[in-house]
């Protein structure tokens, strides 16, 4: 992150459709220039919904949105030229070749690229005289990633950039992204790739029901949830045998017949415990698995939680919203 300058800000936003339907209730966050953010959410949480009022593309009805410090609806054609923009599947003519894709792009681009550059930086080099429709899948990906970074843009969004690819092709992207915003790039990532946002965020928010769930740093939002151990008790030992549990940070236990799963707040403690019991004891604790909290299980653990169901609001979509037929289905949420 190069310092605390702002170029992504969401206040109190909220996004609804069509019936009064709240897809977005009240998030906010920032994005500091320079800094790599992931926006995460459970299915229908308003990931997109929010998204898509960050690129100009719809207005929010209550709350604002800015982007390089202008209103991305309303100024947009100051905004969009400085961003760059990979949505979940792009459209191309498919009988174009790559390099053509890439020429007709750039002629709608301000200061764009060389169309050679764009594609070798996406490893789209050697495909350049192939046809769109030729390509596979992940090779798709790839070009719609070249076509976000061919403006050279300071605000990138990338919205499940990996989606396709296979391990090689995710990693390359990855250092890719990384590279951008070490040269200054902001770039805001949706994934359902947790160990991709693992990897790659300074910081995320997690959206859930359309709310904030959790934000902050990758390691400060693991960290509030607990570490778990497993193992099975050797035959004519019990729960009850074990020392107690309290003292060694153990939060919670589950057993099925001889397997037991703890959920402690200091692994090591509980970890150092046990085995000096079994030590001391003669015995085996088979299976041991001991594992720290992950983005993973924090993003369950949010999945599995439920608020109150809210009324619909007596209210239209806001002026620039998609009017959602049927919604909530309506909305990319």
């Amino acid at each position: 992150m190069e310092n605390g300058e702002s170029v992504i800000e969401a206040t109190e936003v909220w996004r609804r459709y069509a019936g009064g339907f709240a897809a977005v209730r009240g998030v906010s966050f920032s994005v500091a220039r320079g800094e790599l953010f992931a926006l995460l959410g459970t299915n229908g949480a308003g990931k997109t919904s929010t998204v898509e009022l960050l690129e100009g593309l719809a207005r929010p009805a209550e709350g604002s949105v800015r982007v390089l410090g202008r209103d991305p609806f309303r100024e947009r054609s100051l905004v969009r030229p400085r961003t760059g923009v990979m949505l979940q599947e792009g459209g191309f003519p498919s009988e174009l070749t790559v390099t053509e894709t890439i020429r007709m792009w750039a002629g709608c681009t301000s200061g764009a690229r060389p169309a050679a550059e764009a594609l070798e930086m996406v490893g789209l080099g050697p495909r350049r005289d192939v046809r769109v429709k030729q390509l596979s899948g992940g090779e798709r990906r790839r070009l719609d990633l070249a076509l976000a970074v061919l403006g050279r843009p300071e605000v990138l969004f990338l919205d499940e950039p990996t989606t396709g690819l296979d391990a090689e092709g995710r990693r390359e992207t990855w250092a890719l992204v990384r590279s951008l915003r070490d040269s200054g790039t902001t770039v805001l990532l949706t994934t359902h790739y947790l160990e991709e946002a693992e990897e790659l965020a300074d910081r995320l928010t997690i959206l859930h029901e359309g709310r904030t769930a959790a934000s902050g740093r990758v390691a400060d939002v693991v960290a509030r949830y607990p570490s778990r151990l497993s193992f099975r008790l050797p035959e004519g030992f019990f729960l009850g045998d074990l020392p107690p549990l309290a003292p060694l940070g153990v939060l919670g236990h589950e057993t099925a017949g001889r397997l037991v799963r703890l959920r402690t707040d200091d692994l090591q403690r509980t970890a150092t415990g046990l085995l000096v019991w079994a030590r001391d004891t003669g015995v085996e604790l088979e299976g041991l698995d001991a594992r720290s909290a992950s983005l993973e299980e924090a993003f369950l653990a949010i999945a599995a939680t439920r608020t109150p169901a809210e009324p619909p609001a007596d209210r239209t979509a806001a002026p620039g919203e998609m009017a959602a037929p049927g919604a909530p289905a309506g909305g990319r949420a």
